[in-house]
């Protein structure tokens, strides 16, 4: 029973997510492997000989795109009628001059 499946060039997933790829794979292709991490946010684990010896995962969190703001305004659904209109008075509240029309106006 297998618990890993091949993807792309020599790479198995492995069911806790991540993906295995062996020390001389890492090393020809370390390039395109560093591109899949930095883009698909992936997890590699480098065997040698059948076991781990590093693991590869993204430096830190990407920031957001665009695309993820779409993703959130698709998920967001329609927003309440209240809270628009709250927003809308919240608006016009700080739009009003601050300046009096009158400088002997108090």
């Amino acid at each position: 029973m297998s618990r890993s499946k091949r993807t792309r060039t020599g790479d198995r997933a492995t069911g806790s997510g991540h993906h295995v790829v062996t020390a001389s794979d890492a090393a020809k292709n370390f390039g395109a492997l560093v591109e899949r991490v930095r883009e698909a946010r992936a997890t590699y684990v480098v065997e040698r000989a059948g076991v781990p010896v590093v693991q590869i995962t993204p430096a830190a969190a990407p920031h957001p795109t665009v695309a993820d703001l779409v993703d959130c305004l698709r998920d967001a659904g329609r927003l309440d009628e209240r809270y628009l209109k709250a927003v809308e008075q919240g608006i016009a509240f700080l739009n009003e001059p601050s300046i009096p029309s009158s400088r002997w106006a108090s």
